[in-house]
């Protein structure tokens, strides 16, 4: 995207400047030295992006951002101070402001900015035009997300609905695949009947037998009546077992004989019972290593996988993060999510999926006034116990050395990417940008 770019500022050097400096990123540049000509130039002309200092003569830069979010609401602003407070920022940030910048800074952090709102842009672009596909596919109910890979799924959810073939679907935590399992049955001819659905890693393996299949009076300790199984109960309907890599081997066997011979026998019955069921599977284990590693039954594993339906992860389909944004958003109609903090978000990678991101949200809109600024970003790796981290040895530590040997780790890890080093030190950009100031670390 060759973005058109205002920069206003009094002080002519500056403005010069940060003029050449993003015209070497190749992209179209004018500078203003003072509020009425922003306005004037501002008239002229659509930008992009204004970039303005806030301490000028009247109109100052709070008068400029009013005005480019009075005559054009697209156009972002970012603002230059040398005098930043929290109330500054609030009130920049509540007229419309993107994001701010604290003199003296670095060119680089206004080159991030920049590329930040450059690539929300071209996000929001990709998504209207996606809307406006909306009439040529067959989009499902309850799903929300119009990207390529997602109308990838939905045409094989349609394709596969109505000709009662077993699905495994597969994908990370927090990816939606029982949503897609509903969508499946939705569109078949067992919709009449409601769906059911079992956690294969909910329940200790005699629970989860006797769920499945079902038990007589007497079949154990505590079986003090019959009991119907899922399949009887989903008989004619469709089964829905998540996490089936969960699934004990002696289970597995079970599950096979079913599918194969359409029949059941309750726990500690004799009767076998004959059951017309869709089995609709899910499970985000890498099920061919398992069977490898006989973890896993491989006649089972060409059962269940007849149709598979495989589902992107959220950081591989970010261009739906902003539809997503609004759909969790519209739970909470009194709040207002703020551009800076949707912008974290279109960046996170979302370990956690859509599951996470919905969460997120939920826990921002709880915590935060009408206005949701500030967005708290899981940044803990799995399996960390932070109690554990740090010990203290007896002979004592140079914390400064800790530092910044910590800080030059994350900027390795993240080959110098400063927002992913950032979040593997669980602090804000601009709080590392301090620290190597702090610690002399170079960019």
């Amino acid at each position: 995207m060759n973005a058109h770019i205002l920069v206003v500022d009094n002080e002519q050097r500056m403005c010069n400047v940060i003029r050449q400096s993003l015209e070497m990123d190749q992209y179209s540049v004018q500078t203003a030295f003072s509020g009425k000509e922003a306005i004037e130039r501002i008239n002229q002309s659509d930008f992009d992006i204004v970039i303005s200092d806030l301490k000028m003569a009247p109109p100052d830069g709070l008068a400029v951002l009013k005005y480019v979010k009075q005559k054009n609401p697209a156009t972002e602003v970012i603002l230059i101070t040398a005098f930043a407070t929290q109330e500054t920022a609030l009130n920049a940030m509540k007229a419309g402001a993107n994001d701010y910048l604290i003199k003296p800074f670095k060119m680089d952090e206004l080159h991030i900015r920049v590329e930040r709102i450059i690539k929300q842009k071209e996000l929001l672009k990709e998504n209207e035009k996606l809307k406006s596909l909306q009439g040529k596919t067959d989009y499902l109910e309850g799903i929300v997300g119009k990207s390529k890979k997602m109308r990838e799924v939905y045409e094989l959810v349609v394709r596969v609905a109505q000709q009662d073939a077993t699905v495994l679907i597969r994908g990370e935590s927090g990816t939606g695949k029982e949503l897609i399992a509903r969508s499946v049955h939705a569109k078949s001819n067992r919709k009449d009947l409601s769906m059911v659905s079992l956690n294969c890693a909910a329940l200790p393996e005699t629970l989860l037998e006797s769920e499945l299949f079902g038990h007589e009076k007497g079949a154990f300790t505590g079986a003090a009546q019959q009991k119907k199984g899922m399949f009887e109960i989903a008989h004619k309907s469709t089964l829905f077992l998540d996490e089936i890599g969960d699934l004990s081997p002696a289970l597995q066997a079970k599950l096979l004989r079913v599918l194969q011979n359409h029949e059941i026998i309750r726990l500690g019955g004799t009767q076998t019972i004959k059951v017309d069921v869709r089995l609709i599977t899910a499970t985000h284990q890498n099920l061919e290593q398992m069977i490898a590693e006989q973890k896993f039954r491989s006649d089972l594993y060409y059962r269940i996988n007849l149709f598979p339906i495989n589902l992107p992860p959220l950081r591989e389909r970010k261009e739906d993060i902003p539809e997503l944004i609004e759909h969790f958003m519209q739970q909470f109609p009194e709040k207002v999510l703020s551009t800076r903090a949707k912008l974290s978000l279109i960046e996170y990678d979302f370990p956690g999926n859509v599951r996470e991101l919905e969460n997120i949200i939920s826990r921002a809109a709880i915590v935060s006034d009408k206005v949701i600024e500030n967005i708290v970003l899981s940044t803990s790796a799995p399996g960390i116990d932070h109690q554990d981290i740090a010990m203290l040895p007896e002979q004592g530590i140079n914390i400064d050395q800790l530092n910044k040997s910590l800080i030059e780790q994350a900027l390795e890890k993240a080959y110098g990417n400063k927002t992913k080093a950032a979040g593997l030190l669980g602090v804000s950009r601009r709080r590392l940008y301090s620290m190597m100031k702090t610690y002399g670390i170079d960019d």
